[in-house]
């Protein structure tokens, strides 16, 4: 089976400017655009096979053992690749673990990693609370809008790497674009939003009570994952740096995202040109791949 390159579906979020189209080739008309689901086989967006038509969940259920091995362990397909531009705040959010989000929501919760790709100056997120805090003060402060007062802020930069476990508190604030890799979930419980409205003009809608069920009230805990940038049940995740070789084993598939630059993936005949913002499916047993030229790559398999 050959590597496949993706077309993503696309998200036009109140929050989203238009730097994935500028900087990144990403194709949409809409305005703005927040998110590009580069690799999603997620009902609310599945990615399609460039030139055919086909979604990636057709392409899948066509191709049994496509995914690999790992893959055998998950009932639904365990990952959601995305590029996110935030030109302004995104809400205050958290998300829920898996039996959390089974028994309430019927699917998975959500782990989630950023690399960050652009950073405006004096860019900065939020990263889980600067100490712990008893419920009865969480609920006090998103009460009276004093929440941000006990969150940590992370400054951030073009490179850095955040992991974001389930149940953790977290909001990308605004000049920053980032490649995100996650469960295959779209649950988002918000805890603050600005007082902001959206396209019906009615307040965006809020899940003060799921938010307090599930977030961790606790500092974030420091994690390495050795040789990777992030390692969970779901996903791994390698940065390539081109020239480079690489091998798609049968335990599973790859996912090639091109970070930055430009450059040529070379796979069992295949030569494709790759450009920042482009992925690609690579059907696990491929076989070993060679990528030259002068990019940066995101590797993500299960």
């Amino acid at each position: 089976m050959p590597a496949c390159k993706l077309i993503p579906a696309c998200k036009d979020y109140l929050w989203g400017g238009e730097k994935l189209r500028r900087d990144f080739g990403v194709k949409s008309n809409l305005q703005p655009l927040a998110e590009a689901w580069v690799l999603s086989c997620h009902p609310d967006g599945p990615s399609l096979l460039e030139g055919t038509g086909q979604s990636l969940p057709e392409y899948i259920a066509a191709h049994p053992g496509c995914l690999g091995t790992h893959c055998q362990a998950f009932e639904q397909f365990p990952v959601l690749i995305k590029l996110i531009d935030a030109k302004d705040n995104l809400s205050i959010q958290v998300h829920p673990s898996d039996r959390y989000a089974l028994e309430h929501e019927g699917q998975y919760g959500k782990t989630e990693m950023w690399v960050v790709l652009d950073a405006e100056p004096d860019a900065f997120l939020y990263y889980g609370f600067e100490r712990e805090i008893p419920r009865e003060e969480f609920v006090r402060r998103i009460q009276n809008n004093t929440l941000t007062e006990v969150l940590h802020v992370a400054p951030v930069h073009k490179g850095d790497v955040f992991f974001i476990p389930s149940g953790t508190l977290h909001a990308i604030c605004k000049g920053i674009v980032i490649a995100e890799v996650q469960q295959n979930s779209n649950v988002t419980y918000r805890v603050y939003d600005y007082g902001r409205v959206g396209a019906d003009g009615q307040p965006r809608a809020l899940h003060i009570e799921k938010a307090l069920d599930v977030t961790e009230r606790r500092p974030v805990k420091p994690m390495q994952f050795g040789a990777h940038l992030g390692q969970c049940p779901y996903f791994t995740v390698d940065l390539l740096q081109a020239p480079c070789t690489a091998k798609v084993e049968d335990t599973s598939f790859a996912a090639l995202l091109v970070l930055s630059g430009e450059g040529t993936l070379q796979l069992d005949g295949q030569r494709l040109p790759l450009k920042a913002g482009e992925c690609f499916f690579l059907p696990a047993g491929s076989g070993e791949f060679a990528i030259d030229g002068n990019c940066q790559v995101l590797q993500t398999t299960v």
